[in-house]
């Protein structure tokens, strides 16, 4: 297995590495790149070298080499922390015949590149090893170990000898090696373990290989792996090869179907320990991953979306997350339970669910259980609010269509409220209202919570998603944006902040007018940001707390409003009786017909009588122009007959 074809060229997706050597004064930096470029020993040796590039054709994967020269001069530092911040990864030099240029590497350089945000591969390079002192012979392992547990980030340590040439091509292999094929993203040094990420990359490449799902790579299977990562088949032998090695360590790699996904792991962190990233790598590569271990970003279609358009799922990627869901519900009882869940995503690189974004986005059962809905309206949620991180999640979980098939773009919400319907299948509702207004209790109530006394006052968005049944054929998923009272300037200076908005919803305490007041202040100014920027939303008024009696004015107040704005009287609800008044399907049924409920500000409506009045004086002023050219045309037939007849 992994049998390198060298036809590859470059499939690691880098153009070219840039190696920036650095260290102390005089500890043969310079002489170290000329001796690499040139395969001699310079005589006399320049104060910096101009960069360096290496022959394409040096190394295996044939990736151009710069190599920086810089400068061990105080004066020069900034140019020098200027050359580090760009490197690819860095060489770090000392002398082997001047210990304090050892120690200076973990007193000064590490902390420095750490100081400096540098985060690439470092190679530890022990140069003039023909010049140490034989009466201080101790093992490379035994000096750097220390200095490698205090900083992860040393990638390799050589010695090496430029004078003699010894092991000095060995350096800026291990250094673009570093780059191409990068150990920390794959192993844990200090556990001598595959990563998480890894191992569910890995995982997810197994069973894409599995093709008859019986949970091991068949001979057949194993192969058609071999030649769709390295371009060449395995001889029988090999195979057998291959499993012997596996099973002399682990018994339970290997069963009577084949390699297991235990032994095909197992083997992958024997190939990293044994030295051989490149054949992890160039597996993860074929199946489209990056450097980071996640997919990468060419395989995601790009989305152009104008600021009131939406992404939503197609029936192609539902009926998908249908079956996995199926899959997955390994009691059969319709509930995803966490640990079902957490399998579900074990072949991505985490849980798209963790975070309260999505975490307490959805109804659970008391088991923490998502039901097929909610399963779906948490995917729903996700490619509402980032639609190129649902698609990656749909791939890592088995989606083998086209990406490009599983999303789908909206309509534009102005084309709808022109064509005074809306299409979509989910809706995005803002509430808004003032503090202990009730808004956190009905997000609450809409994912099944229970009603609480004990208010908690929201400091950052937040959302809730699910079902609205409105008739047997027409379910929409609904989502519910929290939109703290604090938050609402921050929302608002943003031009577009509304063109996401399919309805807004005004939240109040009916028992307090200050509340009241609070609430009908935030209506008239969403409604005039958005007939100011062209992006009008459909708006309800909701009085919350109808359990406790209204203050005095209520009705007359409410009416006034209602009337002054044209949208419909305050729907009241009790959360605490679980009285609704159907809100949510009024809500649905407000966003399918936008045009309705578009409240209309003092100020909209000036501005609104004003083009009725410049559009009548322009039709009068044109009207008059057409009267006064016929007129004239008349006048001329007239004058032309009259002088004929004269």
């Amino acid at each position: 297995m992994a049998k390198a074809s060298s036809g590859t060229v470059n499939p690691h997706g880098h153009n070219g590495v840039r190696i920036v050597v650095a260290g102390d004064q005089g500890t043969g930096k310079s002489s170290l790149i000329i001796t690499a470029a040139a395969e001699n020993f310079p005589i006399n040796v320049p104060h910096i070298l101009p960069p360096t590039r290496l022959p394409e054709d040096l190394y295996p994967d044939r990736v151009p080499i710069t190599i920086i020269d810089t400068s061990s001069r105080s004066e020069d530092s900034d140019k020098v922390a200027e050359e580090l911040q760009r490197a690819d990864t860095v060489v770090l030099t000392y002398a082997c015949d001047r210990p304090e240029t050892l120690e200076n590497l973990s007193t000064f350089w590490l902390p420095h590149l750490r100081k400096l945000e540098v985060k690439v591969p470092v190679i530890v390079v022990g140069c003039k090893l023909d010049l140490r002192d034989e009466n201080q012979q101790v093992s490379l392992e035994q000096v750097m170990s220390p200095i490698m547990q205090q900083f992860r980030e040393i990638e390799t340590c050589i010695e090496c000898s430029a004078s003699r040439h010894i092991q000095v091509p060995e350096v800026f292999y291990y250094a673009q090696k570093a780059v191409l094929h990068p150990t920390a993203p794959l192993f844990d040094q200090e556990s001598q373990t595959l990563k998480p990420r890894c191992v569910r990359a890995l995982k997810r490449i197994f069973i894409l290989c599995d093709h008859d799902r019986d949970g091991a790579l068949s001979d057949a299977e194993l192969n058609d792996f071999q030649v769709k990562c390295f371009n060449a088949p395995l001889q029988p032998s090999e195979i057998v090869g291959v499993k012997k090695v596996v099973q002399e360590k682990l018994s339970e790699g290997v069963n009577d179907r084949g390699l297991t996904l235990t032994g095909f792991l197992f083997l992958h962190a024997l190939f990293i320990e044994k030295g051989r990233l490149e054949t992890t790598w160039t597996v993860l590569r074929k199946f489209g991953y990056n450097d980071e271990i996640k997919l990468a970003d060419d395989l995601i279609p790009p989305l152009k979306l104008a600021p009131d358009q939406s992404v939503e799922l197609t029936n192609e990627a539902l009926d998908f997350l249908k079956a996995i869901f199926d899959a997955f519900d390994g009691d059969g009882d319709g509930m995803l339970r966490p640990r079902e869940l957490e399998e579900l995503f074990s072949t991505a690189p985490e849980s798209p669910w963790t975070g309260t974004l999505y975490e307490n986005a959805a109804e659970k059962n008391a088991f923490g259980g998502l039901s097929l809905d909610a399963f779906l309206s948490e995917w729903a949620l996700m490619a509402l609010l980032n639609p190129t991180f649902s698609v990656e999640n749909l791939i890592y979980i088995g989606y083998t269509g086209d990406p490009s098939s599983a999303i789908r773009v909206t309509r534009r919400r102005r084309l709808d409220r022109k064509k005074q319907r809306s299409e979509r299948n989910v809706l995005q509702c803002f509430v808004f209202g003032p503090r202990n207004a009730g808004k956190s209790a009905l997000l609450n109530s809409f994912i099944g919570r229970p009603y609480s006394e004990n208010s908690n006052p929201t400091t950052e968005d937040r959302y809730a998603v699910n079902v609205v049944d409105i008739s047997m054929e027409n379910k929409k998923y609904l989502v519910l944006r929290e939109v703290p009272e604090d938050g609402v300037r921050t929302l608002l200076s943003n031009k577009e902040s509304l063109a996401s908005c399919d309805i807004a919803v005004f939240v109040h305490d009916r028992s307090d007018e200050s509340s009241w007041r609070a609430s009908s202040e935030l209506l008239v100014e969403i409604a005039g940001h958005g007939e100011d920027t062209g992006f009008e939303v459909p708006c309800l008024i909701v009085a919350t707390k109808d359990d406790l009696d209204s203050f005095s004015m209520a009705i007359q107040e409410s009416t006034r409003v209602s009337q002054d704005m044209g949208v419909e009287a305050p729907i009241p609800i009790s959360v605490k009786l679980g009285d609704f008044n159907s809100l949510f399907r009024r809500i649905v049924t407000a966003a399918e017909h936008p045009h309705l409920s578009i409240p209309e500000t003092e100020a909209g409506r000036s501005r609104k009588q004003y083009h009725r009045l410049i559009n009548r004086s322009l039709m009068v002023v044109s009207v008059g122009a057409a009267v006064a050219v016929v007129g004239l045309a008349a006048y001329r037939v007239y004058a032309s007959r009259k002088n004929s007849s004269g």
